[in-house]
């Protein structure tokens, strides 16, 4: 009975779904049947107001264009009345009347700034992230943003990338789940609802491979390497049911993406069902040209023949398609399929109905910045906290004594917002120096010196805005204050790191290590005979091998967020015991790069003997990382049981139970994320040493116990052939969980095909 009931409900669901498409495509026909060929081109058209720039270009004319149907969206502005302004003038001053999209770089959050994505990752929480996003979309929408050029899903195995810090890390399997949860977040159940907004995949594809990890650079991999490895995330994200999807500015294959037909139409909308539109990134089309792909009516020909509907800034489609389309380049059909996607979108969030739906000013006085979403930020940011290492349980510290706290973060409002806070109000944050202070009271004497300015690396001080803290003063001078603070203290916290220019788009670094200035405070500090805590705030691993063997305690906070201070407060007073595991990896010095958990084996892997030369390995440091892919510990400890299976020789379609127990062997109740790998041993296509296929985070009280139980079916096993088909083989898989992927409890089965 309740099959049939499941039955009826679905055929019922289906049947209202393919009426409202029916009624929207009789809608938009109708409009189309309206429009002249410069409105229909109009809508592929991209602008800014011209307050956010990633590039050499910005839109102007724009009221203009607005009013002869020229723009199809506008995008960089969180202002309620400048977002209303333009709407206005849309939708009273052209001809059609045809609303605008409204987008936004929102990141990680709109005005409640959360942890940067790298940091949002590293919770490992997926509930806590698909809340931040649907927090993010509520604030957007009610001062006019209805798209989110988020998720950034980007696989990054190269920390010297500033844009890791905008994705999940190394991992595809984690990767995809945490593309599904933020599409889910800020798109919700029903995109016509006033409190949600598009979502947009990117950057499709591979960007994160850029090579030597310098941003805009090419890509060149192999097609398994891509569909195994690089292509998941975005995949996912569409089956979620993302609406667009953000072309990349790097070649795949020889070919720029924004100019593949493999990447936009193939593979896309083929393969994987894709029904939204493609917009580019920042004047993608335009670039094209510098790859040597043409001028740009030739580029602007191939981009939408490609299958890209929306042209961010550059205007080649504006100013070329009417011409390609007199000399036969593109085809009327082309350049309508793009139109019809766009204005689709517009239909689905409701804006003919009502287009200024995402401006509501009481939402705004009681959504933005409210009590509820601050607490989630506080929440999210000390969820997303490494503690990488506790040399004689320092940590936590007590509520009481005399603290020194220094560095360049810890008195900082700006920085620790992290990158991409662009509507973010960052004199809304709240400090280290504030946190302590509200968290503790009087409870304890605080010493403060600042120490040390973030950099005072000429090349980083002439590109970078860091006059909102930069001190003129002998960089000894701040030092010597530090260490007078200090010798005065029980304790030191010293808040080092990166400024939130040092990470994100456009900020590649060679050097991934504490700046040298930072790095001789903290030297000097360890020097008093002081303990240390080091409190990281960063967008990428760093690179860390003198600090793992001379400071007792380091926590890896991240970017936190505008609640960093409470946040990191929360951690080091032990208000929150850190879970946090981190989803990229930290290499010991940058000839290690690119350094990931997932690599393969070769045919002579170093197994660690010195002495045995003829091994895949280096001369002067070992092969691995300082801290593995899925690291992170915490104030209480953890001991594993063997890993148990089911079963040790399955056949055929079934499922095996891999059972492992976990017991908190510490003094404090806390979370641990236990984490299940395979390998495949033997495999017609080489398989990595292993492959993240499972997680459960798990919280245990003191002496408490659990059986922590996975499913491993032949879905788990499969990977990508040579043909590109994703398929299973029989034989030997060993089966790890533990709470890293170098700490793990393995076994062995045998599965028959």
């Amino acid at each position: 009975m309740k099959k049939i009931l499941f039955i009826c409900f679905s055929l019922l669901l289906s049947g209202a779904v393919l009426a409202q498409d029916a009624k929207m495509e009789a809608f938009v026909s109708d409009l189309m049947s309206k429009m002249t060929l410069e409105e229909k081109i109009g809508q592929l058209n991209l602008v800014t107001f011209g307050e956010i720039q990633t590039g050499a270009v910005v839109s102007s004319g724009v009221d203009a264009k607005i009013r002869k149907g020229q723009v199809g969206g506008l995008f960089g502005s969180s202002s309620f009345k400048d977002i209303k302004g333009a709407q206005t003038l849309a939708v009273t001053n052209s001809r059609l009347k045809i609303p605008l999209l409204f987008g936004l770089d929102v990141i990680h959050g709109l005005k409640t700034t959360f942890p940067v994505p790298l940091g949002l990752a590293s919770s490992w929480d997926l509930e806590l992230i698909e809340k931040t996003a649907r927090a993010a979309a509520a604030e957007a929408s009610a001062v006019g943003v209805n798209w989110t050029f988020s998720p950034m899903v980007d696989i990054a195995r190269d920390p010297r990338w500033g844009r890791i810090a905008e994705g999940n890390g190394e991992d595809p399997y984690l990767g995809s789940l945490i593309a599904g949860a933020m599409v889910k977040g800020y798109q919700g159940k029903d995109l016509a609802a006033p409190n949600t907004i598009l979502a947009c995949v990117k950057h499709y594809a591979l960007y994160g491979a850029a090579e030597a990890g310098r941003d805009y650079n090419t890509v060149d991999m192999s097609r398994v390497q891509m569909h195994e490895f690089y292509l998941p995330p975005y995949r996912a994200a569409v089956e979620a049911g993302v609406a667009t999807v953000m072309s990349s500015f790097n070649e795949v294959d020889g070919i720029p993406a924004t100019g593949s037909h493999y990447l936009m139409t193939d593979l896309l909308r083929s393969t994987w069902g894709f029904k939204g539109f493609v917009v580019t990134d920042y004047t993608a089309i335009n670039e094209m040209t510098m790859h040597g792909a043409g001028n740009l009516q030739e580029v602007s020909a191939k981009a939408l023949k490609a299958g890209i509907d929306q042209d961010m800034v550059g205007e080649g489609f504006l100013t070329t398609l009417e011409k390609s389309l007199k000399e036969g380049k593109v085809s009327l059909s082309d350049i309508e399929t793009a139109c019809r996607r766009i204005l689709e979108a517009k239909y689905k969030l409701g804006l003919f109905e009502d287009p200024f739906r995402y401006l509501d000013e009481k939402r705004e006085k009681s959504e933005i910045l409210s009590p509820e979403n601050r607490k989630l930020a506080r929440e999210a940011g000390a969820r997303s906290m490494v503690l990488l290492k506790n040399e004689k349980q320092l940590l936590p510290l007590k509520k009481s004594g005399t603290i020194a706290l220094v560095g360049p973060l810890a008195d900082n409002l700006k920085d620790p917002m992290g990158t991409w806070f662009v509507a973010g109000d960052w004199n809304s944050a709240v400090t280290v120096r504030k946190g302590f202070e509200n968290v503790l009271g009087n409870s304890v004497r605080v010493n403060y010196a600042l120490g040390a300015n973030i950099s005072e690396d000429p090349m980083l001080l002439a590109q970078l805005d860091l006059t909102h803290t930069y001190v003129k003063k002998n960089p000894a001078d701040l030092i010597a204050e530090a260490v007078d603070a200090a010798k005065k203290s029980d304790v030191v916290v010293a808040v080092l790191g990166e400024s939130e220019a040092m990470s994100g788009e456009a900020a590649s670094r060679s050097d991934i290590g504490i700046p040298e200035n930072q790095k001789d405070l903290l030297k000097a500090l360890v020097n008093t005979g002081k303990p240390v805590v080091l409190v990281l705030m960063n967008g990428r691993p760093l690179t860390l091998t003198w600090e793992a063997e001379h400071v007792p305690a380091i926590l890896e906070a991240w970017a936190p967020g505008i609640e960093a201070g409470h946040a990191v407060a929360d951690v080091l007073f032990g208000d929150y015991n850190p879970s946090g595991k981190i989803t990229a990896t930290f290499p010991r010095n940058v000839g290690q790069i690119p350094l990931y958990y997932n690599h393969k084996n070769t045919g002579r892997p170093y197994d660690g003997n010195l002495k045995d030369k003829y091994k895949s390995k280096y001369l002067d440091v070992v092969n691995e990382p300082l801290y593995p892919f899925g690291y992170g510990l915490s104030y209480t400890t953890f001991e594993y049981s063997d890993l148990k299976l089911s079963t040790s020789a399955p056949k055929g379609l079934t499922s095996v139970t891999a059972s492992v127990t976990v017991k908190n062997t510490g003094k404090f109740a806390g979370g641990e994320t236990v984490q299940l790998y395979i390998s495949d041993p033997v495999a017609s296509v080489n398989q990595p040493v292993k492959k993240l296929k499972g997680f459960e985070k798990i919280f245990l009280k003191p002496g408490e116990s659990k059986e922590v139980r996975f499913t491993i079916t032949p879905e788990q096993l499969k990977f990508i052939h040579s043909d590109l088909s994703w398929d299973w083989e029989g034989g030997e898989f060993v089966i790890h969980a533990g709470t890293n992927s170098a700490e793990v409890k393995s076994a062995v089965l045998n599965w028959e095909k």
